[in-house]
């Protein structure tokens, strides 16, 4: 059972209002926007979808709860694996800047031990901290990550509010069914292929024209 107040720190931590600056990244996908290959609704549906399934999803849902489950001295190995695992310099930008800004001011306002540990990894390290179950901190981690990129889409495509909260909704089923996969499995299971998302955000570095970090 979750109580009350386990919901309310995940949303807090969760929220956008939380300064870690996640407004600032479209994780590739504005790369992708230029070049045409997401155009609309029905083609940023299956781009999100392959995210989560191939991508960043499925891997920080693997590492959040590996530094969930594991002891001090570590979590560090965990976080190193995560910034080995990013395929580009944006992308580690992406989660290492985040998770330093999460760990800053989660430790001041927590009083927690936490430094530089990438996001997923510090949201993970913190939930064990505060005794906030696993699989409620990765379901709520990865719909703030598709809440995300789904903001920044409405920014660089005509997609209107609505929209942008059916195309949530109907991610749900597959947060939940790769959260249980996390939970069931390790970091042996650790796996990245969505090979067209990891080069968009490789090109994005040199992209002419831009608004995001990455």
């Amino acid at each position: 059972m979750h109580t009350d107040e386990q919901i309310i720190t995940l949303g807090q931590w969760l929220s956008p209002a939380y300064p870690v600056g996640g407004f600032a990244y479209s994780h590739g996908l504005e790369s992708l926007v230029e070049t045409g290959a997401v155009t609309d609704t029905d083609s940023l549906l299956d781009w999100l979808g392959d995210v989560l399934r191939y991508g960043a999803g499925q891997s920080d849902a693997r590492f959040l709860i590996a530094a969930w489950r594991a002891d001090a001295q570590d979590v560090g190995a965990v976080d190193a694996l995560c910034r080995a695992f990013a395929p580009s310099r944006e992308r580690l930008q992406e989660t290492g800047l985040q998770g330093a800004a999460f760990c800053e001011v989660t430790a001041a306002v927590w009083g927690f031990d936490l430094a530089g540990l990438t996001y997923p990894v510090a949201l993970g390290r913190a939930a064990a901290l505060e005794g906030l179950p696993p699989a409620l901190t990765a379901r709520l981690y990865l719909q703030a990550f598709v809440s995300n990129l789904v903001a920044a889409a409405q920014r660089l495509l005509p997609i209107g509010q609505t929209e942008g909260q059916r195309l949530i909704r109907a991610l749900a089923p597959l947060i939940s069914d790769i959260t249980e996969q996390a939970l069931a499995g390790s970091l042996d299971d650790l796996s990245g292929t969505a090979f067209l998302a990891d080069i968009a955000s490789m090109k994005h570095e040199t992209q002419y024209s831009r608004i995001f970090r990455t």
